[in-house]
């Protein structure tokens, strides 16, 4: 059995992680974690599944990492950061499922990779980690004559823009293309811009509601356009995704690794 702790464990996507973990016949709850304040604090991690799993939350970390082979992390990048610290030291893998880092932020996360093993991925969807496949594809074969533009939409609670994946999507595309997304990236219009650089990639950011993640890759040509989509209509994908990822890093060495290296779907 694999022994996994999830970090916010009393929140929307915390709560679907700890569900998974409770369901998975490989898997156990070890440890169950929020920030200091929480309401759930002392409270048993599944109890709200109608269980008793005997681990509860808490906001100490060697009582939380204690028993804990792996941390699945979905918060924000200065927890996720402690908890990696917390982990390294402990020599327990990490899956972080967080987004909005800084490039110092990531260069910590790969220092910390150095001593244990980590996957870090701006979406654990399955089916998102195939997209990024398909779009190295189309990019390369529609890198003439098509504008590039990146529409994402999510709840009204998110709180970084564009969203992890939606950046991951155009880095897939700049990449196939020998582009800079830095040099590239439009991440706005507003009154008169002139006409559209083909050079560049657009990104456009909805949010709303409660829509868990919505991205759409579009290469608009004359006469023709293709749509590459992805919707999540349940976290669930997210927390299998992470789960397998989990699994990965179980008695896996020391190293960054991302969602194609969990599925075997090659560099990228």
């Amino acid at each position: 059995m694999i022994r996994v702790a999830i970090a916010g464990a009393s929140g929307r996507m915390g709560r679907m992680l700890v569900e998974a973990v409770h369901q998975a016949p490989d898997c156990t709850l070890a440890g169950a974690l929020a920030h200091a304040g929480n309401p759930g604090i002392g409270q048993d991690a599944t109890a709200w599944l109608g269980h008793a799993s005997g681990v509860n939350v808490t906001d100490d970390l060697a009582i939380g990492l204690a028993d804990t082979q792996v941390l699945i992390d979905f918060t924000r990048p200065e927890g996720t950061l402690a908890h990696l610290a917390a982990c390294r030291a402990r020599g327990i893998a990490v899956v972080i499922g967080t987004t909005g880092f800084s490039e110092a932020q990531k260069a910590q996360i790969a220092e910390a990779a150095q001593d244990i093993g980590v996957v870090l991925a701006p979406n654990m969807s399955v089916g998102v980690n195939v997209v990024l496949g398909l779009l190295d594809i189309a990019a390369r074969a529609l890198n003439e004559g098509f504008d590039i533009e990146i529409v994402e939409a999510h709840h009204r609670h998110k709180v970084d823009a564009p969203s992890g994946t939606a950046l991951a999507m155009g880095a897939s595309v700049a990449r196939a293309l020998g582009r800079d997304l830095k040099a590239c990236a439009v991440y706005g219009r507003e009154g008169v811009t002139g006409e559209r650089d083909p050079s560049t990639i657009g990104f456009a950011t909805v949010r709303g509601g409660d829509i868990i993640g919505d991205h759409t890759v579009l290469f608009a040509g004359t006469g023709e356009r293709v749509e590459i989509s992805h919707k999540a209509t349940s976290r669930a994908v997210f927390a299998q995704g992470s789960l397998r990822a989990a699994r990965f890093l179980a008695g896996r060495k020391p190293g960054l690794y991302t969602m194609a290296d969990v599925l075997g779907l090659g560099a990228r």
